[in-house]
């Protein structure tokens, strides 16, 4: 008899949860526990949000930030958040954390927090908030290699665990790989890179992404080179002098705010000084929005729309 309610209780052991708590994440240069799955959470910015949404984790969320201020919200999203409520237009504060009864806080640098900020790890901790940073952000402080497209993946896996969700992360990081291997398979035999320039926003000075960027990831996935590599930002504001001088043949333009795409494709196409730039004469421009250029669920299909312009001939 002891012997079978042994056997039965090994049993019940073994079948218990790989996420079983507590657990211990990375986050840049922290290790984070969670004695238990967060209940109230918060995510900053359209591309941190959609990953929360990917996980289906809109029952652990009380809200989100940082979307309509930037005007990123688009119908796709529009939906998957309709249930939630935008806390803040833009950055959160402390006051709209604590107020929301907040106990998660999924940002990044950049993305929602500012090194000296009012809302970093280290001014939530008193109250109880914990904060999981955004892989691609962390070389603002900290050093870091350039990006890969396994920083997204990781951060995808690292929310699946900390939300006991763990299977359906795994699942849906296994799909992006496939895809991602079916997309560099094909442009293997490319003849070369691509050059291409990656256009955010600004007349007078471009703001861009430079080699710390995941645009710069999602460009070397699709078969080119991020003329920008050399820069060492993520993103940031230069010269146009540069942008001409290596004379992109792909221009990437992200697509948000006040300024549309076709507006930034007209400044280019009709400003003398970029007449000479082999992606102007050739109306080679590819549009991603935001989302789409910020690390999310949709980089790994931008990945391949880019690849498709990159590399037509064998796409």
């Amino acid at each position: 008899m002891n012997r079978i309610f042994l056997a039965g209780c090994a049993i019940l052991l073994g079948a218990a949860p790989a996420f079983a708590y507590p657990v211990t994440v990375k986050s840049c240069n922290r290790d984070v526990t969670f004695d238990a799955a967060p209940q109230r959470a918060v995510s900053n910015d359209v591309n941190l949000t959609e990953m929360m949404l990917a996980l289906k984790l809109e029952d652990r969320m009380v809200g989100y930030t940082g979307v309509s201020g930037w005007k990123t919200l688009d119908e796709r999203l529009r939906e998957g958040v309709k249930e939630l409520p935008e806390l803040a237009e833009k950055y959160p504060t402390k006051e709209v954390l604590l107020n929301a009864d907040a106990d998660f806080l999924f940002a990044g640098w950049n993305y929602g927090m500012k090194v000296g900020g009012e809302v970093t790890p280290e001014t939530l901790s008193p109250f109880g908030i914990k904060v999981y940073e955004l892989t691609e952000s962390c070389i603002h402080i900290m050093s870091k290699g350039k990006p890969t497209m396994e920083d997204m993946f990781v951060d995808l896996l690292n929310l699946g665990r900390i939300f006991g969700v763990e299977e359906r992360a795994e699942d849906l990081v296994e799909g992006y790989r496939r895809q991602l291997a079916e997309i560099t398979g094909k442009i293997k035999d490319a003849r070369r890179p691509t050059r291409v320039f990656v256009y955010d926003s600004g007349e007078e000075k471009p703001f861009t992404s430079g080699r710390y960027g995941i645009p710069t990831a999602m460009i070397e996935a699709a078969g080119g080179n991020n003329i920008m590599d050399d820069v060492e930002k993520s993103w940031t504001e230069i010269s146009w002098e540069p942008v001409i001088d290596r004379d992109p043949e792909v221009v990437v333009i992200v697509n948000y705010g006040e300024v549309t795409a076709e507006q930034k494709i007209a400044f280019m196409k009709n400003n003398p000084a970029f007449k000479t730039i082999e992606a102007v004469k050739n109306d080679r421009f590819v549009v991603l929005d935001y989302v789409e250029a910020t690390p999310g669920p949709r980089n790994v299909d931008a990945i391949e729309r880019l690849a498709k312009s990159f590399h037509a001939e064998v796409m």
